[in-house]
């Protein structure tokens, strides 16, 4: 046998052990055809980015995982691999056109989005010290509520957990006390 086949032989073996379990001898498979499959995809799709490629290469090893009960060790392995990379590069192909032609890439996202965070400069709004009484002035459990959840930002669960309260009375402690906070903040603003 030439090399070619000697080594489409040993995978072929081996998926055919894979096929019956041997773990060790499937990823010995899957590690020896990563970079054939990789060198494909880059091959027949030269367009794609590195990232894209990654893609196509990581669908065909899902469908070769998918698929392996398929593979008849009788037959040669590269020429199923091969086949399986070629229906994953078209489906791949399908997938680009159908959103290339809707995405536009942007260079400078500045133009697009803000380059600071929102929320994340040094500015106030309104009177944080109105809001302190506020919340002080809150009944003990809705104050809870509203310095759990919105202040220290706990999940519900979290804050259930923490004070024994079900979700649902935190809920309405948290959204009673909104209304509240929102009342007293309006009325100092007049």
């Amino acid at each position: 046998m030439d090399a070619p086949d000697a080594a489409d032989a040993h995978l072929s073996h081996l998926m055919a052990r894979a096929q019956r379990g041997d773990q060790d001898a499937y990823v010995t498979v899957l590690r020896a055809i990563t970079p054939r499959i990789r060198q494909i995809v880059r091959r027949r799709r030269a367009f794609l980015g590195e990232s894209d490629v990654e893609d196509v290469v990581q669908e065909v090893l899902l469908s070769i995982h998918a698929v392996r009960a398929t593979y008849d060790p009788a037959r040669s392995f590269m020429p199923w691999v091969s086949a399986i990379t070629r229906h994953r590069l078209a489906d791949a192909g399908r997938h680009h056109l159908r959103h290339g032609v809707r995405e536009v890439a942007v260079d400078d996202l500045d133009v697009t989005f803000p380059a600071s965070t929102p929320n994340s400069s040094d500015e106030t709004f309104g009177d944080p010290d109105a809001l302190a009484r506020a919340i002080e002035a809150l009944p003990s459990g809705q104050r809870q509520a509203v310095q759990l959840l919105k202040l220290q930002e706990l999940s519900l669960k979290e804050a259930s957990a923490e004070t024994g309260l079900s979700v649902g009375a935190l809920k309405l402690a948290t959204h009673r006390a909104m209304a509240s906070l929102r009342r007293a903040l309006r009325d100092t603003d007049q």
